[in-house]
């Protein structure tokens, strides 16, 4: 990304955009605060402005972190409770967690609902369900019958398993040869979380999640491969997480992650905020 001007800066922060997440910090005199360029607070006047390059210049200016935008962490963090939640459910895809259940774990239901919502714009429910009916498919995909793969999956019936299926499919499990699945995860960097999807050939899809139009690219991308994008377990995404997270700590500058081209044979390309590219 070339070098930004002030003016560009400022007129950043006024946009209140993730893009220009990790390119700088926005430092406010009368305030002794520091604050990510998609802060929510008021935006200040230009002569009480100093944009650092990182939070640690900001810090040894003498400014301290913004509290609503928390500048020092990593924008979209998951919390800890989820991301064991999740390991738990990837883990054993067949387990059901309750609203009681996370009571037990000192966990308000209502809390998860908003974030699964906010960040996979889905239930936590369906997020369970989909990791169902993915271990199902796969096991009708190895030649297990649909039945044993319905019961064995935690349904009490075939006919509720069968609707929830053609629910998220579209077809009925019967025609389970004729599509694949893309399983998809939610990571993030010190740039801004990100979604990665990938099949069996390799990824497919990396994209910063406030990405506009995402929704229709996915779309775009089930349609082309003949998919269904599910959460699920999938080598080249742990792969892509670990190189991304050895690029940014700069101990990689090329990525062997496989790729699965699938649109006019272009390479999978971020051309977002860094010069990050596959």
């Amino acid at each position: 990304m070339k070098k930004l001007t002030f003016l560009e800066k400022y007129n950043a922060i006024g946009k209140k955009d993730s893009f220009y997440e990790g390119v700088f910090v926005t430092a406010v005199k009368t305030t002794g605060i520091f604050c990510r360029p998609s802060c929510r607070a008021r935006k200040p006047k230009p002569e009480n402005v100093v944009f650092y390059d990182t939070s640690q210049e900001a810090l040894q200016n003498g400014f301290r972190p913004c509290k609503v935008c928390n500048p020092m962490e990593k924008l979209g963090e998951t919390p800890d409770y989820v991301k064991r939640i999740i390991k738990e459910l990837h883990k054993d895809p067949y387990l059901r967690i309750k609203d009681y259940d996370l009571r037990q774990r000192s966990i308000e239901p209502s809390q998860i609902r908003r974030w699964f919502k906010k960040h996979h714009n889905m239930t936590f429910h369906t997020y369970q369900r989909m990791l169902r009916i993915n271990s199902a498919f796969n096991s009708i995909k190895k030649g297990e019958t649909i039945t044993n793969s319905a019961f064995d999956s935690g349904y009490e019936s075939l006919s509720g398993f069968n609707e929830s299926y053609r629910s998220i499919f579209g077809e009925p499990p019967t025609s389970a040869n004729e599509k694949s699945v893309l399983n998809i995860v939610r990571f993030t960097t010190p740039i801004g979380p990100m979604f990665a999807c990938a099949g069996s050939k390799g990824v497919c899809l990396l994209e910063f999640t406030d990405r506009r139009m995402l929704e229709t690219e996915f779309k775009d991308l089930c349609k082309r491969l003949n998919a269904v994008i599910l959460p699920g377990e999938n080598p080249h995404l742990d792969q892509v997480q670990s190189e991304i997270q050895e690029y940014f700590s700069g101990k990689r500058k090329k990525f062997t992650v496989p790729l699965h081209v699938h649109t006019n044979n272009k390479p999978l390309r971020l051309e977002t905020r860094t010069q990050l590219e596959l």
